[in-house]
């Protein structure tokens, strides 16, 4: 099992995300607010805050929030002002990991995640460092039950994606980052709102990790995301199937 998106969909099914929905919200708030703030509050105008309220919606966040974020954000919030920072670094077992964060505090941001890698056997380093075993893609992701692989091979390449992925869980479909919002629309108007779609980072290559380095990487990771500032992890692990379920369980 290789990437972090199957690490998630790991933990989807341990409840992860139910035990962390208020930070979920928060992270959703976070995106919403800096979108709308960026690009202005009209969803049809602005591709990042049509992204960003269809990801809070895929997690059942509500319309009032939603709402309240935008609205916050185009009020001219007065003493609010993230700004978008990118760590790099190396986890256990020399998987590479990038963390995107939205942040208020660049100081209080970059000690936190400085300190969950060096806690977690890692190492941070400075930006680009790690990101040349990376693809910069857009990536739109539907449970299987939306469509047979075919169906959503077929679609997904119409709509110009440049890749399918088809598991017993999910269709994960990538494409290149100036093509998200046209890819992403024209499936969402053959199959609904995606459950998750987003600009993310696809490995290029990945690190064999066995299970105590994996054990460690997943605190890792976990640790990472908890962080009120962070809204994205991506490694580059290639970890068994059996490993996976073993440290799930």
């Amino acid at each position: 099992m290789a990437g972090h998106s199957k690490f998630k969909n790991i933990m989807h099914r341990k409840g992860a995300q139910d035990a962390k929905r208020a930070k979920v919200f928060a992270k959703h708030t976070r995106e919403i607010f800096v979108a709308a703030r960026v690009g202005g509050a009209d969803i049809e105008m602005n591709a990042r805050l049509r992204s960003a309220v269809a990801a809070a919606r895929a997690q059942n966040m509500p319309n009032d929030n939603i709402q309240r974020a935008i609205a916050k954000a185009t009020g001219g919030a007065d003493g609010v002002d993230y700004e978008e920072i990118r760590y790099e670094g190396y986890g256990p077992g020399g998987v590479a990991v990038i963390v995107e964060t939205l942040t208020d505090n660049r100081n209080r941001t970059a000690s936190e995640v400085r300190s969950a890698f060096t806690k977690h056997g890692g190492t941070l380093g400075e930006t680009g460092s790690v990101a040349f075993n990376f693809e910069r893609v857009g990536m739109v992701t539907y449970a299987v039950s939306a469509a047979n692989a075919d169906e959503m091979f077929e679609a997904a390449l119409d709509a110009g994606a440049s890749d399918v992925e088809s598991t017993g869980e999910t269709h994960e479909i990538t494409c290149a980052p100036d093509d998200f919002s046209t890819v992403r629309d024209g499936l969402e108007t053959k199959f609904g709102t995606a459950q998750e779609s987003s600009l993310d980072w696809k490995p290029q290559n990945t690190v064999p990790v066995e299970e105590d380095a994996a054990r460690t990487l997943f605190k890792l990771i976990d640790t990472l995301e908890d962080n009120d500032d962070v809204q994205r992890v991506a490694a580059n692990f290639d970890i068994s199937d059996d490993i996976i379920e073993l440290l799930s369980s």
